[in-house]
This record gives C-alpha cells, sequence and structure tokens, in this order.
C-alpha cells in the first residue's frame, strides 16, 4: 500500500472535482455554456461561478484569510446586495475567462489554505446560523467536496443535454462500449421497463 496523508487524499479528490467541471465547458460556445437547461436554470458557466465563490467562502471567509482583500467584492458575493440566486448563473458581461480563472485563482487561495492549517485547525463560517458556525478545516474540505462532486454530476447531465458528450474525465469516459444505436436502444429499453413498472 503506498502511504499518503489524509490532506494529500482530500485534495485529490477535490482536484479531480474541480478538473471534471472545468472539462465540461471545452469546446462549447458562449451560448451553450450558459444555456439553462433545467427549470430552475441550471447551466455550466453557472455552476462552475458558484463553485469558485464556495471555495473563495469557505477557505478564505470562515479561516479568516478572505481573497477579496486588494479589491472589491464582485456585485454577486455573499456580502453584496446580490439578487437571488447571482453566483449561479453569469451575465453577458462577465466573460468565460473572467470566471474560469477566478475559479483557478480559488484552488490556489484553497489550497494555500489547507497547506497553511492543520485539519483540527478552526474557523467560522460567516453565514451560517451562529450555533453552528465553529468548524474545523477537515469539516470545510469534506464539504466542499461533496459540493463540488455534486455540482460535477450536474454538469456532466447538463454537457450530455446539450451535444451528448458524457464521461467522468477526459481521458477516461467510464462508460460502457456502444455506438449512438445501441444506446438509443438502451434508452428505449429502459422507458419501456419504467412504463411496464408503472402499469401502463
Amino acid at each position: 500500500m503506498t502511504p499518503t496523508s489524509p490532506k494529500a487524499d482530500l485534495l485529490r479528490y477535490l482536484q479531480d472535482a474541480r478538473d471534471a467541471l472545468l472539462w465540461k465547458l471545452e469546446g462549447l460556445s458562449e451560448y451553450d455554456v450558459r444555456r439553462p437547461l433545467t427549470p430552475t436554470g441550471t447551466n455550466l458557466l453557472g455552476l462552475v461561478k458558484h463553485v469558485a465563490g464556495v471555495e473563495l467562502g469557505y477557505f478564505g471567509d470562515t479561516f479568516g484569510r478572505p481573497y477579496f482583500v486588494e479589491e472589491p467584492p464582485p456585485s454577486w458575493w455573499y456580502t453584496e446586495d446580490a439578487e437571488p440566486n447571482a453566483d449561479m448563473w453569469a451575465g453577458a458581461e462577465e466573460s468565460r475567462e473572467e470566471i474560469t480563472g477566478l475559479y483557478r485563482a480559488a484552488w490556489q487561495h484553497s489550497d494555500r489554505t489547507v497547506e497553511a492549517l492543520a485539519l483540527d485547525a478552526t474557523g467560522r463560517v460567516p453565514w451560517w446560523p451562529e450555533a453552528r458556525r465553529e468548524v474545523t478545516l477537515h469539516h470545510i474540505l469534506v464539504r466542499v467536496i461533496a459540493d463540488t462532486q455534486r455540482h460535477a454530476g450536474h454538469a456532466d447531465i447538463v454537457r450530455e443535454l446539450i451535444d451528448g458528450r458524457v464521461g467522468l474525465t477526459k481521458s477516461s469516459d467510464t462508460m460502457p462500449a456502444g455506438d449512438q444505436e445501441w444506446w438509443e436502444k438502451h434508452r428505449r429499453r429502459l422507458e419501456r421497463v419504467a412504463r411496464e413498472a408503472d402499469g401502463r
């Protein structure tokens, strides 16, 4: 067994989710990365914007290491008077490069926090109820990994709806072998089974 450290393990799983999420934007138009594909408006660039804010808040403000010191925070930041859901979509004036660049900067900021603190170091989440605000770095790492992986899963589905592209990573799609005809047949089978189970 190869020895590892708990921090390295946690950061590896976080980085896997980060990379997967950004990969889902590759090769798409500005329209497609912003396109709302669920009734609540879920879109790829909005997911990236959201997780950038998640990392900057949880690994920055929570541990007294705010990212927005040299420059003011964006209008969608939790300390500002933002409209509801402002962190889940990008305006036409917000470029893809600006948002993905902020996300990559968030990674660096988060990783520096993880490197600087012990896993049992405590911080306070400013936007949580007072009784629950005190947390450990370990708690926050697990929470952010879970949140990022969840949104990477959302991105998987949104990307498949856009152009049919699927997979876990750029180098490994982890999907059973099958051409378009095989997948269409498989989907028809699942539809038939669902109808049978429902007595239709």
